[in-house]
């Protein structure tokens, strides 16, 4: 009988040598950050931190998602991806991973894959120091704490929508959700609140949207292929005209000119043109309604709750209103040629 470690194939030692390997190099990884660390608080402060720096790596060894995210932050045996790498991050941190909560605030503490947020790693650092991480407890220091906030991936999810009702949904009045927001955001909002009213749609349902689709994050990018702030799938960014759907501009416009004429076409009903930019507006002309798919009417809920108002003001010139909304038989002028093909630039 073959012993156990005639039992491996040479594919297979090589395999683990190789994981080995990889195993010592994201190891590494986190020396080089802890002596980054080390150097910054050494310039700052008078004694010796290398111990510390040292003594921190050995005691917080990083859990199976940490490794993962070690990987795509850095590119190593897979695509360099940050974004990719904040997100393992989050998932580890929100179990509870003192090093995961340090490696995301780091991130965040220096703009690395995510917007710069001192708020975001004050509270970070502050997790992983309450779970003794010596290094986190330094970097409190030097990230201002006023306001800390954790990013929105550490928060509590969203409860689960309320069964759809026969008649309409009563729109619920409370705390406004769009004020207080994170710096970043805020600045994303001061763009929609500038160019919305170029497009004649309320900002509110503009911040609406990108709230739903993106939560305001510029380079988010859906298994569809829908990108940036407004999530403009290829088709729609080239039917109206949008050149680069990561550009925070360039989106804005596209996903603001097609609100605008999705308003036109369902006559200001909210939830209907709601509905039409998640399912496309074929899906709601099918359906002569909000169509019976339970993303599509979580989200038209979801928007509702955040816009509190179910008519926008619409102009009529833009496009015919859609057939089941037209009254039978009915004359509709034909719109003027340069509104009835719009685009993404200001009226």
């Amino acid at each position: 009988m073959a012993t156990s470690l005639g039992s491996y194939s040479p594919d297979q030692a090589l395999g683990r040598d190789r994981l080995s390997r990889l195993d010592e190099r994201r190891r590494g990884f986190r020396r080089v950050r802890y002596q980054v660390v080390g150097a910054w608080l050494a310039l700052a402060t008078v004694g010796a931190v290398g111990t510390a720096v040292g003594a921190e790596s050995e005691r917080h060894a990083p859990s199976p998602l940490v490794m993962e995210a070690l990987a795509y932050e850095h590119g190593e045996g897979v695509p360099k991806d940050q974004l990719k790498a904040a997100a393992l991050y989050c998932d580890a941190a929100r179990d509870g991973d003192a090093e995961a909560q340090f490696s995301l605030g780091w991130m965040y503490a220096n703009g690395r894959g995510v917007p710069r947020d001192d708020a975001i790693a004050a509270a970070l650092f502050a997790r992983a120091a309450a779970a003794g991480h010596s290094i986190a407890q330094q970097m409190q220091r030097y990230v201002s704490d006023d306001q800390p906030s954790l990013p929105d991936c550490m928060r509590p999810p969203e409860p689960p929508p309320e069964p759809p009702t026969a008649g309409p949904e009563e729109i619920p009045v409370g705390p406004d959700p769009f004020a207080n927001m994170p710096t970043w955001k805020q600045r994303i909002a001061d763009q929609v609140a500038k160019l919305a009213p170029q497009y004649a749609v309320d900002t509110r349902l503009a911040l609406a949207v990108i709230a739903v689709e993106s939560n305001f994050e510029p380079t988010a990018r859906s298994v569809k292929d829908a990108r940036g702030l407004m999530q403009l799938i290829p088709g729609t960014a080239a039917r109206f005209n949008v050149k680069n759907p990561l550009d925070i501009t360039d989106n804005l416009r596209g996903g603001l000119a097609y609100l605008r004429w999705l308003l036109a076409y369902y006559q200001g009903q909210v939830p209907l043109a709601a509905a039409a930019y998640n399912a496309g507006e074929a899906a709601v002309d099918r359906s002569q309604g909000i169509p019976p798919y339970t993303e599509t009417r979580d989200y038209v809920r979801r928007v509702m709750r955040l816009y509190r108002s179910d008519r926008h003001p619409y102009d009529a010139r833009v496009v015919a209103p859609s057939p089941f909304l037209a009254p039978p038989h009915a004359s509709v002028a034909a719109p003027s040629p340069f509104l009835a093909i719009p685009d993404a630039g200001p009226m």
